[in-house]
């Protein structure tokens, strides 16, 4: 359970770190900066009760890590000053799938 978490968490990191220096070369560090950024929508957990329970998925579940925020997020791409939050915000949305497929399997 503990691997699994750290791992997830781990995930979060450096997903938008490989991107920022792939995609990102001259601007690597803040790139990847604004991307972790993406991580404050985890805030919504503390809304849940229990905050935590590694046995829900939190898409569709969390305002945040709603359909509707999702599509807010895609429209993120769109636009160059908004690109690399709306990057880091879906890569932690993706992230947080593979979390709903695991648990969907057990």
């Amino acid at each position: 359970m503990i691997s699994i978490l750290i791992f997830h968490n781990l995930l979060h990191i450096i997903i938008p770190l490989m991107i920022a220096l792939y995609f990102y070369k001259s601007t690597r560090g803040k790139s990847f900066m604004l991307m972790l950024s993406a991580y404050i929508i985890d805030f919504d957990h503390l809304l849940a009760d229990p905050v935590f329970d590694s046995g829900r998925c939190s898409i569709g579940y969390h305002p945040l890590h709603s359909y509707l925020a999702i599509g807010a997020y895609i429209m993120l791409l769109y636009f160059p000053k908004t690109r690399l939050i709306g990057i880091g915000l879906l890569t932690h949305i993706l992230v947080d799938i593979s979390d709903c497929f695991r648990i969907s399997f057990n």
